[in-house]
Order: structure tokens, then sequence, then C-alpha cells
């Protein structure tokens, strides 16, 4: 757990090179459990403003922040305040992806009242020093880059990131299925069955998504930590949903969506939205309607808890052919969001 002041950085005043002169502004690194209130606050205006859907409260800032991965959250994070108040705060760290890149993901939430006035992109900038100064003890012949998702809505930060040198890497589709009635009947290939989930079924379905996604654009190594954070996360590990394919001689994982419904989104947005998510086969199983079957199943376990529509996201590039496999499951793309790169 984070505990306040524990830590030399905690708090401690950041001097930001060419900071713009905004009477009352100062930049700090993160203090500890106490910051989590005022980020939620932050995030929700800047997510109101950009449209774009999502709930985050003190508890899931928690929550996430148990596991930060590659992250010394008292060094790696900056604080914008005016007059004491937070109006921004930004986060970087870093992981390895199979193919010996290294990626150094930031993220950044801006009040809108305080956005245009050259904050952000000091911050940006802070960030990008900062994650110099860890990159430089990893090894030097691999290409590194600067990474952020960026949402359709978020223009302001599409034009920034251009501006300082980030392009597009790759585009994300996010689909929708707007009604859960007239759900196809794909029928699963002989030999395989689906089975409950019990807690024994956890690593084998773990093993099996990160075997599933070897192959897929950007896959990273996951770590032991990641397993653990998977496994306590409250919003989306709802196993009793899951839709989980085994080959009956083997008894192995071949195929898996793991469907969670995330209520709080619900409540917020007044809507009864499932999500057909985590969908991954077996490469020796693919093309074979695996995936076609678990997803009208889990479909079918949506419409079960009460829910009307469905979500996934999907890599729109996705060399397995996702994206026609969702649409012929009934679902249409809404939005396009994309990841921006700058190599370090």
């Amino acid at each position: 757990m984070i505990e306040d002041a524990s830590n030399p950085y905690a708090g401690a005043i950041i001097h930001v090179e060419n900071a713009p002169a905004i009477p009352g502004l100062t930049f700090r690194h993160f203090r500890g459990k106490s910051d989590y209130a005022p980020m939620a606050a932050v995030i929700a205006a800047s997510a109101e403003m950009d449209k774009i859907e999502r709930v985050d409260t003190a508890e899931s800032i928690a929550e996430a922040y148990a596991h930060p991965g590659n992250c010394d959250l008292y060094r790696d994070m900056i604080f914008a305040e005016v007059d004491g108040q937070v109006i921004g705060f930004s986060r970087g760290r870093w992981w390895q992806e199979r193919d010996g890149t290294i990626i150094y993901p930031l993220v950044g939430f801006l009040a809108p009242a305080w956005r245009r006035k050259g904050i952000g992109r000091v911050m940006l900038r802070w960030m990008e020093t900062r994650l110099r100064e860890t990159a430089a003890g990893h090894e030097s012949e691999r290409p590194k880059y600067f990474q952020i998702w960026v949402d359709q809505e978020a223009t302001g930060l599409e034009a920034m990131l251009t501006a300082e040198g980030y392009t597009p890497a790759r585009y994300y589709f996010t689909m929708v299925r707007p009604s859960l009635d007239d759900i196809p009947d794909y029928p699963l290939p002989a030999g395989l069955e689906v089975r409950p989930v019990l807690p024994e079924h956890y690593r084998p379905i773990w093993e099996a998504d990160i075997e599933a996604f070897r192959d897929h654009w950007g896959n990273g190594l996951p770590t032991e930590e990641d397993y653990r954070e998977w496994l306590e996360d409250k919003t989306f590990f709802q196993p009793d949903l899951w839709r989980i394919a085994w080959d009956t001689e083997t008894n192995e994982v071949v195929g898996q969506v793991k469907t969670f419904i995330y209520h709080a989104e619900n409540e917020k947005f007044g809507r009864r939205r499932g999500y057909t998510e985590g969908i991954g086969v077996q490469r020796s199983w693919r093309r074979r309607g695996v995936a076609r079957a678990l997803i009208s199943l889990s479909l079918l376990a949506q419409k079960e808890q009460g829910m009307t529509e469905s979500a996934l996201g999907v890599d729109s590039e996705n060399t397995s052919g996702a994206t026609r496999v969702y649409e012929d499951c009934g679902f249409r793309v809404v939005k396009r969001n994309a990841l921006y790169r700058k190599a370090l």
C-alpha cells in the first residue's frame, strides 16, 4: 500500500523548465494516497470535456496503483497545482515487447479550465526527460518509443502530440452491438466444451491468453505482478461470466471470452452494457468457428444478466481477421482511437 510521506520524494517540489507564468502554478511529485481523490476529480472533468466514457474514484485508482509495475510512483509522476489545488497530473512507466522493443507509455490529464496555457506541454516534456533517465539504464541498441493513447475526441491532445513529434502507430476500434436480440447460434467445433470457471483454471486461462496473443502487434512480456493484478481486479475479473472452450482430449484451453459488466459505468451513463472482451483463440484452432461460438455464448450470458447491448475493443489491423468476426456477430464500429509514438 502507498503511504503518505513514506518516500523522500513524496510531495517534493519539481522545478519545471519554461513553465508558463501563471500565478499560483506549481509542480510537485506524488504525495501518496491523499492524491487519489483529486486525481479522480481531474480525470472526471477531463473525460467529460473529451467525451470519454469512464468512471474513476479514489478507490478504483488506489486499486490500480497497488500494482504500479515498472513505475516508481514517487519519481515517475508529476502533479500541477494552482494555489494548492490539483489541476493535472501525468505518469510514466515502461515495459518490453516480445521483439525487444521497449515502450515508455505516458498518461496525463488536465482540467479543462487550465488547457491551452502551456501546462500540458511542459508536463509532457518533463515526463519525457524523466523517462529518458530511466531508459539510460536499459540496453542502448533496443528500439525505444514513448507511447500515448489518444481517444477519438481528444483533439487537443492529438494536436499537442503532433506538434511534439508524435505520430500514429496503430488505430483501435470501439465496436458496439446495440441490441442483444437475435443473437446468432454458432456451435462449437466437435471436441470442444465450455466448462464453469474454477479457481484452479485461472492460471491455465492466463497462460492460454498469453500464448494466443503472442503474435499480436505490441504484445508485451507479462510478469507475475501482472498476474496478481489480474486476479485482484474488482472491475474486470468476473469469471462467472467467462466462456472458456476446452479441448476434451488434451484438457487444454483453446479459446476464451472474458466477459464482464462494468456496473458503475452503466449506472453513470444510464445503460445496460456488457463487454465481450479478452477474446483469444490458440493458433491451431483459428478459422474453425471457435471465436464466433464463444462470442455467441458470451452475448447470451450478458442478456441473462439483464444487459441490452455489448461492446468490445479491437486492433484495426488485427492479422487474425477479428474485425470481420465481430461484424458477423453483430458488432459495428462506433469509434476509432489511436496509439501515438515517438522514438526516444
